[in-house]
């Protein structure tokens, strides 16, 4: 009885059986305040003053933030799209972007001091669990405390910073202050000679569409489809351009995110509201892409179908982008899904998935396998990721910001949030 109730204890490693050595609830401080993002519903963010973080175990630091984003994936939340009961709860504070300058550290971290400046990892791993020994960090066994996904799943993931209480309710970083468990893996100490600009999305983006290119094995002379021209989208692309792809196909349905991908990045493009997504890659690539790339993810049903099938709760994830990728892509190809999908989706093509001999992978991304090479070739002068960024506005404004960006005003790719950044009248 007492092995059974252990193992229900949301905050028991279930493979151990032992005490998590952190938990998402950061201890709070009594007097010290700061500003956070708050989401209070859809559509509903707001920019609020809460208590400031303080470390709460022993491998914990606090870190000042100077920047943070908004990511594509944040919108999954702003417009409380996440299936589930209770994955939201008001006044969470959101953001798995973040960067800044390490402000406290627990006894026991050893590799980080204060004034260290550092990258946040969106993904919260441990650094000693099989999962991160063999560099599967997302996949980590300790740090989230979720059963609801081990219900949903069969396993639990590894957390994720202000991502819903799914990837395990820690507060994320577009705030002034956020509290990093396992500091000494989960922050990426950066040189002071880069700006926060050119490696911010080390903790998210910038790896996120590397994942992408390794899980579908882009190589030199390749076409690449992607699905989706939002930031993830657009790094993933210049990731397949800096890998040697020959031929990109951007799909989207955002004329300005369109003409981006075109002009930054030599893509051909599909409007899939004005033209056949099959056909048009058909004629562009007769034989297929040899990859296909899903940057989009469950919530964009283009089909009669699937629209019906979701708003009846039929299925909480579309598949017409799976659907279309199983369809163009050249035979014995490979499909990589860096989008988000959540639950479950109907009429999966798996006799084209099988019988053209397919391959697919997904996942969310192993940031820590890929930082500091990628970091290498910002520092080398090799890759520039400061083309994505479109707005940077104060954390004040975070409430608009999220506006902006959620609605597709003014051009917005991706915006940054700055703590320090006066708020303009």
């Amino acid at each position: 009885m007492e092995k059974l109730k252990r193992k229900l204890d949301p905050h028991i490693n279930p493979k151990t059986e032992t005490p998590l050595s952190t938990t998402p609830q950061a201890l709070k401080s009594d007097t010290q305040k700061m500003l956070a993002c708050q989401w209070y519903g859809k559509e509903d963010m707001r920019v609020m003053e809460v208590p400031k973080p303080l470390v709460t175990q022993p491998a914990d630091c606090v870190v000042k933030v100077t920047t943070a984003s908004i990511c594509g994936s944040d919108l999954h939340l702003y417009y409380n799209q996440v299936p589930g009961v209770g994955v939201m709860h008001e006044g969470d504070i959101l953001g798995h972007e973040s960067m800044g300058v390490v402000e406290s550290v627990g006894p026991g971290v050893q590799n980080l001091k204060v004034g260290d400046r550092v990258v946040v990892s969106c993904v919260i791993a441990c650094g000693n669990c099989e999962y991160c020994q063999r560099q599967e960090f997302s996949c980590c066994d300790t740090t989230n405390p979720s059963g609801q996904m081990e219900k949903l799943y069969g396993h639990r993931t590894g957390a994720l910073f202000g991502y819903s209480h799914l990837t395990g309710a820690y507060d994320g970083g577009q705030a002034e202050y956020i509290r990093v468990p396992f500091a000494d893996f989960n922050c990426l100490k950066v040189p002071d000679r880069l700006t926060d600009e050119q490696v911010i999305f080390l903790s998210d983006v910038l790896c996120t569409g590397w994942h992408g290119c390794e899980l579908a094995e882009v190589s030199p002379g390749q076409t690449v489809a992607v699905w989706g021209c939002g930031p993830i989208g657009l790094a993933c692309m210049a990731w397949c351009r800096f890998r040697g792809a020959t031929n990109i196909i951007a799909i989207d349905d955002v004329p300005y995110r369109l003409a981006y991908a075109k002009e930054r990045l030599g893509a051909s493009i599909i409007n899939f509201k004005e033209a056949d997504v099959i056909k048009t890659i058909t004629q562009l690539c007769p034989g297929g892409p040899d990859v296909c790339i899903d940057c989009a993810g469950f919530r964009f049903p283009t089909s009669m179908l699937h629209k019906v099938e979701r708003a009846l709760r039929l299925e909480t994830d579309a598949l017409d982008i799976i659907d279309q990728m199983v369809t163009v892509c050249r035979k014995a190809g490979k499909i990589a899904l860096i989008g988000d999908y959540f639950g479950y989706g109907n009429h999966f093509p798996i006799g084209g998935f099988m019988e053209k001999g397919l391959t697919m992978r997904g996942g969310q991304v192993f940031v820590h396998k890929y930082w500091k090479q990628l970091l290498s070739y910002i520092e080398e002068g090799k890759f520039d990721p400061t083309f994505l960024i479109s707005h940077t506005m104060p954390l004040a404004r975070g409430a608009e910001a999220y506006r902006i960006f959620g609605h597709q005003e003014d051009n917005s790719v991706k915006i940054l949030l700055k703590p320090n950044m006066a708020v303009s009248r």
